[in-house]
């Protein structure tokens, strides 16, 4: 398994991301929504992976869209961290790829469409893909 490292804008937030290859294996995801493009976000996940998020002040969680995924956001500079499902086994997710100071290494983003899918069909979608999230070593937020 392969570590990268980031952090939010401020700094506050940091991020431990652990995938089975290089980052240079992977094309991260560029959703078309209003909230994703204009900031700019595009999520990496892995099945396989791992996301841990550490943060000395409590994270800021919102809602977008459908309401369905949830935005773990910096309580101090607002940066998206993830974009996260909770689930009775845990929480899973998709880091804000942006974030990595690696990020360069990745692939091209690929564009996708989530307000495209049913409810059921975005939902089985992030448990295919997304990867497990701790927070401060919690698998709840």
């Amino acid at each position: 398994m392969i570590s990268s490292i980031g952090k939010c804008s401020c700094g506050q937030t940091k991020v431990k991301l652990i995938l089975p290859e290089t980052l240079e294996h992977y094309s991260p995801r560029a959703c078309d929504c209003d909230f994703c493009i204009s900031r700019n976000i595009s999520y990496l996940s892995h099945p396989d992976g791992e996301l841990k998020i550490e943060s000395i002040e409590p994270l800021h969680v919102q809602q977008q869209g459908s309401n369905q995924a949830s935005f773990i956001t910096c309580n101090c500079c607002k940066s998206v961290i993830a974009a996260s499902l909770q689930l009775e086994s845990g929480l899973i997710g998709a880091i804000n790829s942006t974030l990595l100071s690696n990020f360069a290494l990745l692939q091209e983003p690929t564009v996708v469409s989530p307000k495209a899918l049913e409810a059921k069909e975005k939902i089985d979608r992030w448990q295919a893909v997304w990867l497990n999230i701790k927070v401060n070593g919690n698998s709840r937020i």
